[in-house]
Formats: C-alpha cells, sequence, structure tokens
C-alpha cells in the first residue's frame, strides 16, 4: 500500500529525540511536521490542517488527550486523525483515547516497519472518506455542487449573516428555452449545454465567499454573502453577459443561442427567520426576468 506523496504528517512530542526517530520513517513519503508541545500542536493544526497528527500522549504542558479533544472541538480540524503514541499500554487509556475520536494507538517502543503501515493506512482512509463526502455533495453532471449541499450552506450563510447583521444575496439562475434545446440538439447535447453553464458561473462567481450550484434540472443557484444589491445585480448581468458571449448554438432561441435568465434577491436576515422568503423572492425576479424577454438579470423589489 503506497502513502500518499503530497500528504503531511505533524509529529506532536516533548522529546526531540522521538520527533527525529519519526520523522525518518516518514521524511521519504510525507512533509513532516513537528511540534514540541501541545499549544504548538493545536496552533500548527489550525493553521497547516496536516493529513494526520502522531500525538504523545505524556507531555508537561497540555497532553496528548487535551490537544486530542481540542483538535476534534474545532470544526476545521475534527476530521484530521489522530494516532496516540504512548509507553503506557493500559487498556483504560486506550479506550479513553478512542472516545475522543483518536484513529489508533501505538505503543513505545514501537516497530518502525508497522508504524508506517498503520500511518499509511489512516492517511488514505481519511483520503477515500474525503471523496465519499465530495461525492455526496457534488452534481455528477456538472461537478459544482448539489442541491443538497446547496440547501446546508444556505442554512450556514443564513445563520452567519443574521448573526454579523450583514446582507445575503441569492441569485436563481435559468437556460432559457432548455427542453426545446433538449429536443432539438438532444440529451447529450444538452448535459454539454449544463456543463458549460456551470462553468461560466463559476468563472463569474469567483470570490471565496461566492457559492454555486446546480438546483436541479437547468436551474442554477449562487449564494453571495455579504453582497449589497447592486453589486449583485451587477453579477448576475456578467453571468448573462458570459454566457450568451460564448454564442453556443440554440436553433429554437429568440436570440439564436444560449441565454439566461436570472433573479436576484437580498435581505438582512433577522431573528427566528429562515431563508425560504429570500429563495421565494429570487424566484419571483426570475419569473420577471422570463416574462421581460429573458437574457437578462432581475432584482426583486419589495411593492
Amino acid at each position: 500500500m503506497s502513502p500518499l506523496p503530497t500528504a503531511r504528517l505533524l509529529i506532536v512530542d516533548d522529546d526531540p529525540n522521538n520527533i527525529r526517530l519519526l520523522a525518518s520513517i516518514f521524511d521519504q513519503d510525507y512533509d513532516i511536521l513537528f511540534a514540541l508541545n501541545g499549544v504548538e500542536a493545536i496552533d500548527i493544526s489550525l493553521r497547516e490542517r496536516p493529513d494526520l497528527i502522531i500525538l504523545d500522549v505524556m507531555m508537561p504542558d497540555l497532553d496528548g488527550y487535551t490537544v486530542c479533544k481540542t483538535i476534534k472541538n474545532h470544526p476545521h480540524t475534527k476530521d484530521i486523525p489522530i494516532v496516540f503514541l504512548t509507553a503506557h499500554c493500559d487498556v483504560e487509556e486506550e479506550i479513553r483515547g478512542l472516545e475522543m475520536g483518536a484513529a489508533d494507538f501505538i505503543s513505545k517502543p514501537f516497530y518502525p516497519k508497522i508504524v508506517k503501515i498503520r500511518v499509511s493506512n489512516q492517511i488514505e482512509l481519511k483520503y477515500a472518506r474525503e471523496k465519499l463526502t465530495k461525492l455526496a455533495i457534488t452534481d455528477g453532471l456538472t461537478g459544482i455542487a448539489n442541491r443538497r449541499y446547496f440547501d446546508d450552506q444556505l442554512a450556514h450563510e443564513w445563520t452567519r449573516a443574521r448573526r454579523l447583521n450583514q446582507t445575503l444575496a441569492i441569485a436563481m439562475i435559468d437556460v432559457d428555452w432548455f427542453k426545446k434545446y433538449n429536443d432539438h440538439y438532444g440529451h447529450q447535447g444538452g448535459d454539454d449545454c449544463l456543463r458549460q453553464v456551470a462553468n461560466v458561473l463559476s468563472n463569474v462567481a469567483k470570490r471565496d465567499s461566492d457559492f454555486v450550484a446546480r438546483y436541479g434540472g437547468e436551474e442554477f443557484a449562487i449564494i453571495l454573502p455579504m453582497t449589497q444589491a447592486e453589486n449583485a445585480l451587477e453579477l448576475s448581468k456578467n453571468i448573462c453577459l458570459a454566457l450568451s458571449n460564448l454564442e453556443l448554438p440554440h436553433a429554437l432561441s429568440d436570440f439564436g443561442h444560449v441565454t439566461l435568465s436570472v433573479g436576484v434577491a437580498v435581505g438582512c436576515p433577522k431573528q427566528n427567520t429562515t431563508p425560504h422568503n429570500l429563495l421565494i423572492n429570487a424566484d419571483k425576479a426570475l419569473y420577471t426576468a422570463k416574462e421581460k424577454g429573458r437574457n437578462r438579470a432581475v432584482l426583486f423589489v419589495e411593492t
């Protein structure tokens, strides 16, 4: 079983000799990080996000259990596998570590080959889990986020915007006359068209905070945190223009090529509210965009 060459391994031990010994086992296969105490270990874990941590149990400042608990309780590091290294072979101690979320326990003195295999197994398991997670939240056709992930992200951003008293914008996007496109060019052509649309959306809405998803069928959605109405509308117009400029042929469109209609809604979430009304308002704006002739972006305005 070959290790992943890009994986990063954090070794935590208050004894530099132990760190050097472990590093000599792995330095041909992984990028090695090290920490001499628990505080450093937590800081490096948050900053560098290693793929696995080998953690000594007995350390003078924070013991391994405290470090493990801290790492496992943080949303950014909770999925990093931790392998405990200890001179104690007490069953109760091992149970305690595993219950805290440790992936494995290695006793001192250890056999380098066994340690190497165990670490390699844990890293490959981590990557397999990440791959499964990505498959669960990714639209198989376009490669962008799916509806399930969109719903989760919207709930998260709504809660965050409410807590920080910030605006949240949503753009609902529909491919104009897509059923006619599918009928004329076939499903393979329709799939290619949707992939092109997803690519345009991702290229235009490219801030780290922008979130692009396939909402369903030929409909897409973008979550735009901390975005004012005029900026959300401007971005949506740029999306329409970017796709129109590709001039993807659409024989049954009034424009002769594939175009988009976009509905934009912006709100500042309040206590005890949900994003449901924001979605409804974006849908209303999308309907207006279609009524006005398609190939445009429309901002919802409360009447």
